[in-house]
């Protein structure tokens, strides 16, 4: 093993589940690819995002800054110019910081136009693209409707990739990876998701996980022997649910896990979550016969992504990449299925929140940690500031701003005496149809998680906060917010979540060290407050304001 790591392979799927990885214990899909990197690294157990959405979720990541710090708190709310990101903080350390696929990052082209920033010079590349090198931004979702794209203005290179192949149209993504034949040799739209099972019409190789993968490659390929970071973000498992042969039907409905959900649930629920469950997602994933259709291909992309990190892991081994390159593996957010009546993301029980966390050191430090388990209370922000401290950088100059830990001690098997006793994780609802059917301004349609080891609580501005013992109802299932039994921890968490919301989070410009340093020393530069004679100070602070002879 070498002294330290060199490179930064920072791995992130999209809509993953913690626990839809067989190192992470589900009981018929197998990872092993995956699972030998966990075997190799740390696994966390306890890994959450700051918010349960995409955008949010990445802002918070690439910033090491919390959502109601960063301000972009939903999907395409922009970031704005001027907050750090991975690419600030690692290229002054001469570490090359590239993207291959998702990031979800919206320009903040108000703010760059206010200051008067080319979008298409260096820096303005850099704003807009979340401070990464676009090798190749994709974030993966290129629909259009009546009122023109969702995501994505910019064609991708993937459909242009797919034409070259022979694959015709203006948007093979949807009409070849995201689609497949249907009735009649009709086409069969991924977005309904009635045609999950049927094999998308492009083939394997051609599909957009192995693409990523190749483009990752061809970026270590040419990146020679200087340090880098290379964010490889794939977009799948995330929805549309369809997969090319032979992952459509790898898996059968016998292979899905029963829902985490009770009827109990729907009896007077939290006003807040009986809005979410009713969310069209929610009742389509409520319903048995979608989940026995859907979830054996949301497994089989994820057996792809396994199959591709075989891939990818092989060849960085065969090029001599594997054994000094950092390796992160985790996912941006989980994706309910249906568990507590709901479907997507968007709320905070474990299978929304909490993400699975691989971290492979490969330097000789790291070995004391090797094929572990960490129970520790992480959240996504402490990836910053480890990345940081990998490529040789100090986080503690720079707390000001990231708002994370750096999980190098936690990789060596130390045990640092005071961490996080709770993680938190924010989300705003106000473009969701909840904040509508309860009447909130979108200003006050918020939720924030706070979270230890043994209690999680969700709190909703304008209603009361629910409460979920995580110790004896691991599955969440019982809300004991109004439970007078559990009154004391309510409040505990509710202290601690107003604790951090009084955290100092937006003085960026000046350092902890920086005002330490400075702090009393403006009579020395002639400010001389509250003085009523001159004897009062030393003769020197004076000088300035004798006569000259």
């Amino acid at each position: 093993m070498p002294g330290k790591a060199k490179n930064i392979l920072f791995i992130m799927c999209d809509q993953l589940r913690w626990d839809y990885l067989s190192c992470y214990g589900h009981p018929h899909l197998e990872t092993p690819n995956i699972d030998a990197l966990a075997a190799r690294g740390v696994r966390f157990t306890r890994a959450y995002v700051q918010s349960p959405i995409c955008g949010a979720s990445r802002m918070s990541t690439y910033t090491g800054r919390y959502v109601q710090s960063h301000g972009a708190a939903w999907n395409g709310f922009p970031l704005k110019v001027g907050e750090m990101t991975l690419g600030d903080y690692l290229r002054p350390l001469g570490m090359r910081t590239a993207l291959v696929g998702k990031t979800h990052m919206e320009a903040d082209v108000e703010g760059m136009q206010r200051l008067g920033i080319d979008p298409q010079s260096i820096i303005g590349v850099r704003v807009s693209e979340c401070g990464f090198e676009p090798y190749e931004r994709d974030d993966g979702l290129h629909g259009m409707g009546p009122d023109g794209p969702r995501y994505s203005p910019r064609r991708p290179r993937y459909n242009s990739y797919l034409n070259d192949k022979g694959y015709a149209g203006e948007n093979p993504w949807h009409d070849f990876a995201n689609a497949a034949v249907g009735e009649g040799n009709s086409l069969a739209s991924g977005w309904a998701m009635r045609h999950a099972r049927k094999p998308a019409r492009v083939a394997e190789e051609d599909s957009e996980t192995p693409y990523m993968t190749r483009r990752g490659i061809d970026f270590m390929r040419e990146a020679g022997d200087a340090p880098w970071c290379l964010h490889l973000s794939y977009i799948k498992p995330h929805w549309p649910y369809i997969a090319p042969k032979p992952y459509n039907d790898m898996y059968e409905p016998g292979d899905v896990i029963a829902a985490v959900r009770s009827e109990a649930e729907r009896r007077d629920p939290h006003p807040v979550y009986r809005a979410f469950m009713d969310h069209r997602v929610s009742r389509t994933f409520s319903r048995d016969d979608v989940r026995r259709e859907v979830i054996p291909v949301y497994m089989g992309l994820i057996k792809q992504i396994d199959d591709q990190m075989g891939v990818l892991f092989g060849w960085m081994r065969e090029h001599g990449v594997f054994d000094n390159t950092l390796i992160v593996f985790t996912s941006d957010h989980g994706d309910y299925l249906g568990d507590h009546w709901l479907g997507d993301k968007d709320f905070f029980h474990d299978a929304s929140v909490k993400v699975p966390l691989i971290i492979y050191d490969p330097s000789s430090v790291g070995d004391a940690a090797r094929g572990s388990t960490c129970d520790e209370l992480v959240e996504a922000i402490d990836l910053a500031p480890t990345f940081l401290a990998v490529a040789g950088g100090d986080p503690a100059a720079q707390s000001h701003r990231l708002e994370g830990r750096s999980l190098l001690p936690l990789l060596r098997g130390e045990k640092p005496e005071a961490w996080r006793p709770f993680a938190v994780s924010e989300y705003d609802y106000g473009m969701m149809p909840a904040s509508a059917a309860l009447g909130v301004r979108p200003r006050d349609a918020r939720l924030f998680m706070v979270a230890d080891k043994n209690w999680k609580l969700v709190h909703a501005i304008g209603f009361r906060s629910m409460l979920f013992d995580l110790k004896n109802d691991p599955d969440e299932l019982r809300d004991r917010g109004t439970d007078p039994a559990c009154a004391g921890e309510l409040e505990r968490l509710e202290h601690a979540l107003k604790q951090w919301g009084l955290r100092v989070s937006q003085r960026t410009t000046r350092s902890e060290q920086q005002i330490d340093n400075a702090r009393g020393k403006a009579e020395r530069r002639g400010i001389l407050i509250g003085v009523w004679d001159e004897t009062d100070i030393p003769a020197e602070l004076w000088k300035g304001y004798l006569p000259r002879t």
